[in-house]
């Protein structure tokens, strides 16, 4: 009994090891969760409301015109452009 016992906890054990290894191979886990906005299966889509909202404030505090028709890839392209620029949303 006391083997089978054992025997489970490290199985457990190593059921939960394969499982973060197997999301971090996958990008599940640390850095690699950013995908390039240009590899997005939804990035032609329209931008979403967060988006919008967001980059017009970029765009103005940027001086810069606010382009309503740009897609989900382009607007988080162009947030990560305007941050840059105004230094808003940058880690210090």
């Amino acid at each position: 009994m006391k083997n089978e016992r054992n025997n489970s906890a490290e199985n457990g054990r190593e059921g939960k090891e394969n499982k973060v290894a197997d999301e971090t191979a996958s990008g599940l886990r640390g850095d690699n969760t950013e995908k390039d906005p240009a590899d997005w299966v939804t990035g032609d889509e329209p931008m979403t409301g967060a988006q919008r909202s967001y980059l017009k404030t970029l765009s103005s505090e940027a001086g810069e015109e606010f382009d309503e028709e740009i897609s989900k890839a382009e607007a988080s392209k162009k947030i990560d452009e305007l941050q840059h620029k105004t230094g808003r949303g940058l880690d210090s």
